[in-house]
């Protein structure tokens, strides 16, 4: 994904998914606690691509991982 793509959030546990326009990518670290459990250590990860994502006027920083291409048409 680059910046211009228009992308949505993967459906997760029912949530709504959000929709909305990459304008930057940054690397960043992200402890997800449901695989590594809730104790964080950050020096036990390295960074992975995120994209700012203007959402509704906000930006949200959210993992490449968790976006999918919104499908027009």
């Amino acid at each position: 994904m680059k910046i211009g793509d228009l992308v949505q959030s993967k459906r997760v546990n029912g949530r709504p998914r959000r929709a909305g326009l990459i304008v930057d990518v940054v690397q960043k670290k992200c402890w997800r606690t449901h695989e590594r459990g809730p104790k964080v250590r950050w020096g036990d990860i390295e960074p992975e691509p995120h994209a700012v994502v203007l959402v509704d006027g906000s930006k949200l920083t959210i993992p490449i991982i968790d976006l999918e291409p919104l499908n027009e048409g």
